[in-house]
């Protein structure tokens, strides 16, 4: 008995990995194409998990919602933050920060 339970567990262990390591994969390559697609640099070539939790899709069906981050830049002398939403395997949303606008007052540059 206790050797199935150790051998359900090293499958769940099993699968949890690979399905991370594919959803990983999804988000990396949202992430560059939206880059790309918005003439933006994609940093590091790597994105990195945020959060993770159980979500239902529109089915109903029990899925993992996973955030991951990365970087960008617009100029290619800054840094700028980024995420890309998966529900399963399934790429939700891809969100770009909005780049600080100079604003200038007097002697004074305000970045806001």
């Amino acid at each position: 008995m206790i050797e199935l339970a150790a051998l359900l567990i090293a499958v769940a262990v099993g699968w949890y990995w690979l399905d991370s390591l594919n959803a990983r994969e999804a988000a990396l390559a949202a992430g560059q194409q939206t880059c790309a697609a918005e003439g933006f640099q994609f940093l590091d070539w790597t994105v990195a998990q945020q959060r993770i939790r159980f979500d239902r899709d529109g089915d109903g069906q029990m899925k993992l919602r996973r955030v991951y981050r990365f970087e960008y830049s617009d100029t290619g002398n800054n840094r700028l933050e980024g995420s890309v939403v998966l529900l399963g395997r399934e790429v939700l949303a891809v969100r770009l920060a909005t780049p600080p606008t100079p604003v200038y007052t007097g002697n004074v540059i305000d970045l806001r």
